[in-house]
């Protein structure tokens, strides 16, 4: 596990990292690979992975139905940072390393933990503005009909004109939140459980690393939010072979979108 400094870096972290172009065959490989990472650790990334479904079941129940798809869809922001302990096991799995579930922890104990942390946070923020920005959508549109349960509010969403306007407008507006998170975390976490960098170096890498790929980039965000609808639809289940697949396979994407360190 890499050292990290949480804003500025060391002096050895000076250069930014080379970021190569890839190709979609490549997105598929890396999904190829993480599904291998699954079935050679199966039994510690099932474990991990059920946090995933247990708190998105938590999101449906304990919630209102006009709260459930801002949640849901909120909840999947935040999923690079959840998948932290995955990147790890990739990362010890790939330099031969022991592999028990216990080292899914190992960044909780190292400095890393501290950038990733900020970088978290970050990611809870973009949660928290789509969480208010669909709240804000609902008040203004659908509110006043006040669903009481989900099939309710459903047939208000698809048989009202306001329905489709918060339909429309909350689908566009979740893009663009998802857009933004995606792009500053997809690259970013598995590289500050790698390297010594800093926060910003990471954001920048994630993003220049999504511009300089726009295609490969775009399948591999299509094939995150189609696995995790999936997932949801198996009542959730699904998940738990999903999110640490997912996880894995994030990994070896940023092995092949970032130079190695040694060949900077």
């Amino acid at each position: 596990m890499a050292n990290s400094h949480i804003f500025m870096g060391s002096a050895q972290t000076a250069h930014y990292p080379v970021v190569r172009h890839i190709s979609v065959a490549e997105v598929r490989e890396a999904l190829a690979e993480g599904f291998t990472d699954f079935l050679a650790m199966p039994s510690h990334l099932v474990f991990l992975g059920l946090i995933y479904p247990i708190v998105g079941i938590w999101l449906v129940v304990g919630n209102a139905p006009p709260l459930i798809f801002p949640l849901l869809s909120g909840f999947a922001l935040i999923g690079p940072f959840a998948a932290i302990g995955l990147y790890e096991m990739s990362r010890r799995r790939e330099l031969g390393l022991d592999v028990s579930w216990r080292h899914a922890f190992d960044v909780v104990r190292s400095r890393a933990i501290f950038p990733i942390l900020s970088l978290g946070l970050l990611l809870l923020v973009i949660f928290a503005l789509w969480e208010f920005t669909a709240q804000a959508l609902y008040g203004a549109l659908l509110e006043p009909m006040r669903a009481q349960n989900l099939p309710e509010f459903l047939s208000e969403v698809f048989s009202t004109t306001q329905g489709w306007q918060l339909l429309g407008l909350g689908t566009a507006a979740g893009f663009l939140f998802a857009v933004v998170a995606f792009c500053i975390s997809v690259i970013s976490f598995p590289m500050l459980v790698d390297r010594d960098v800093s926060v910003p170096m990471a954001i920048q890498t994630s993003v220049r690393s999504v511009l300089e790929n726009p295609l490969p980039m775009a399948l591999w965000g299509l094939i995150v939010a189609v696995s995790l609808a999936g997932g949801v639809l198996l009542v959730f289940a699904g998940l738990a072979v999903v999110v640490p697949v997912l996880a894995h396979a994030t990994w070896h994407l940023y092995r092949k979108v970032v130079e190695p360190e040694g060949d900077l």
